[in-house]
């Protein structure tokens, strides 16, 4: 049975991800139509987002209630989730894989990507409402059901989310669970079930305070973890400074040619840099995978306008500013291309790990794990409260489903911790794709109503 599941995850993860690039040709491709049908949107509008974050931006200053969030603490939540252990071991993956041409491509897919999740968050405002118990719900399942009258509508809704409900709250969390401690255990030894017993314990405790818990606290780790990662990456890059120009050199050259950088010694080619650049990118700001919706739908703005731009902002702050830092300590301390000790090349967290430890020296380790369990932490609330929000909507807001859907997240928690079980990492893979087809297929159905939100500031 479970080499018949093997096989269907690879052959669904090979169309999808890895071999025909269905996703990769979607998601880039409704990012390029976006971004004409707004007019550029993420240049015109980057301004005005950048002033509605940072001019409201608060660790403790806008409450939430059972009605929605601030748009400040909207934001904080899916930045939550889109800045997770993918902007770490996701960024040095990308770079074995794809070499340093692979951030040109990021880049790329991320500019393109700001005006894919411009559409999301506006459709979002667009379609939340007030179910029966006077709270404020919204994501694609509402909006997909706009987009599709009738049983196919509902099919699609349906079918989005439960893929999000295994892709993020259940497997999703399991990944993030082990990433953080494989990391205090290479750090301090720790035992990896303790580890993963009190991630769960604090978890349970944010997951049951609801959303005005989850907003109290992502608003609050959210800046700081960003912060302290920011601050010491920019030490690295400090000590390292002779290192930066090349290394930005052999990202531009690198895009075009891959060999003129890594030498031929790792058989990387364009088509591999670009596929890996896009995918890598796409997957960690998460733009056209209809999660963050999910947040932006409850932001207490004026106009959808604005959490669209905001939303932009989340894109930018993932991709140009932490994946892009993290690329940079990593080409600038030269651990790239290296082998460890067990005498395979170094990738992931490993490599994220040899870099900083280039600069720091033992600290090293201590900084990843600090900041994994960070990242990982807020991504876990985040992407409880997106899994939350299908499950609400899927069992007409039963508090035994929510309970049910709370105590076996928590389970999952608990379980990713003890170890990397490859099946689990796949199929959330997997799921992660199959949740992207019918949340852009809505968007690209709606995409005339986000063009009047974009192209008219008076449009509601």
């Amino acid at each position: 049975m479970e080499t018949v599941l093997k096989g269907i995850v690879k052959f669904m993860n090979d169309v999808l991800w890895n071999k025909y690039l269905v996703l990769l040709f979607l998601l880039l491709g409704s990012g390029i139509f976006f971004t004409v049908r707004t007019r550029f949107i993420q240049v015109r509008k980057f301004k005005e987002g950048m002033k509605l974050v940072f001019g409201n931006i608060s660790l403790n200053g806008n409450s939430a209630d059972s009605s929605g969030m601030s748009s400040f603490q909207a934001l904080a939540t899916a930045i939550a989730a889109q800045v997770g252990t993918g902007n770490i071991a996701g960024c040095a993956t990308a770079l074995v894989s794809g070499g340093p041409g692979a951030i040109f491509w990021m880049w790329i897919s991320a500019f393109f990507g700001m005006s894919t999740i411009y559409g999301e968050a506006v459709l979002a405002q667009r379609f939340k409402c007030v179910n029966e118990d006077g709270d404020v719900v919204g994501g694609p399942i509402y909006y997909i059901k706009a987009a599709f009258k009738g049983k196919f509508g509902s099919f699609l809704a349906t079918f989005f989310a439960i893929a999000i409900i295994l892709a993020l709250g259940f497997m999703g969390n399991m990944v993030q669970s082990n990433s953080i401690s494989e990391a205090f255990y290479t750090a301090f030894g720790l035992p990896k079930l303790a580890t993963g017993l009190v991630i769960a314990t604090i978890s349970a405790f944010v997951f049951l305070g609801g959303v005005k818990r989850i907003a109290s606290i992502t608003e609050k780790i959210v800046p700081l973890m960003a912060a302290f990662y920011i601050v010491g990456a920019l030490v690295v890059l400090g000590i390292n400074h002779e290192a930066i120009l090349p290394a930005l050199t052999s990202i531009f050259v690198g895009a075009f040619q891959p060999s003129a950088v890594m030498g031929g010694a790792l058989g990387i080619g364009i088509k591999e840099t670009m596929r890996y650049g896009v995918a890598r990118g796409l997957f960690s700001n998460e733009a056209g995978m209809g999660s963050t919706p999910h947040a932006h739908a409850l932001a207490k703005v004026n106009k959808p306008q604005d959490q669209g731009c905001v939303a932009m902002v989340g894109v930018f702050i993932d991709t140009f500013v932490i994946l892009t830092i993290t690329a940079l300590v990593i080409l600038t301390s030269g651990m790239l291309g290296t082998m460890g000790v067990d005498g395979e090349l170094l990738s992931g967290t490993a490599l994220a790990q040899a870099a900083f430890n280039q600069s720091f020296g033992s600290f090293g380790d201590v900084f990843i794990a600090i900041c994994l369990l960070f990242f990982a932490f807020s991504t876990i609330i985040g992407w409880y409260f997106f899994g939350e929000s299908n499950v609400k909507a899927l069992f007409k807001n039963n508090k035994y489903a929510k309970m049910g859907y709370a105590m076996i997240a928590v389970v999952c928690i608990v379980l990713g911790s003890l170890q990397k079980v490859t099946l689990v990492w796949d199929m959330s893979d997997m799921f992660n794709g199959l949740m992207i087809i019918p949340n852009l297929l809505a968007v690209l159905a709606l995409s005339g109503i986000v063009s009047k939100y974009a192209n008219s500031d008076e449009f509601r």
